[in-house]
């Protein structure tokens, strides 16, 4: 068992979280139950997999939900770009916010080749 904290990609990913919640606060109220909680789901997701993932047995465990975690990575992805189009956000933040989710993808990538090497 790891402590996830610990994890650098945790720490960027929980970064990530908390601009996206600032963000997705000047959202449309009628997008409350729709992009709104997608998004900040999807960005949720990344680091809660990979705390799951540290509490579990075993890198091939921890690299299995640094899978997860990728794939809530390009949900997120897509739901800001989906954002952008629908103009919830700025052009400018959306790119902030897209190299962050960018900068965290690789950092998965990165984790999980680590991981599956030291099988």
């Amino acid at each position: 068992m790891r402590d996830f904290r610990c994890l650098q990609v945790w720490e960027k990913a929980h970064t990530l979280v908390l601009e996206i919640y600032r963000a997705s606060v000047a959202f449309p109220v009628h997008e409350r139950f729709g992009l709104t909680s997608q998004i900040r789901r999807s960005a949720a997701s990344i680091p809660a997999n990979l705390a799951e993932g540290c509490g579990r047995n075993g890198n091939a465990e921890l690299a299995r939900f640094a899978s997860i975690a990728m794939g809530s990575a390009s949900e997120l992805e897509y739901h800001l770009l989906l954002a952008r189009d629908l103009q919830f956000i700025d052009v400018t933040n959306y790119q902030k916010l897209h190299e962050h989710t960018v900068e965290v993808k690789r950092m998965l990538a990165g984790l999980q080749k680590s991981l599956t090497a030291d099988r």
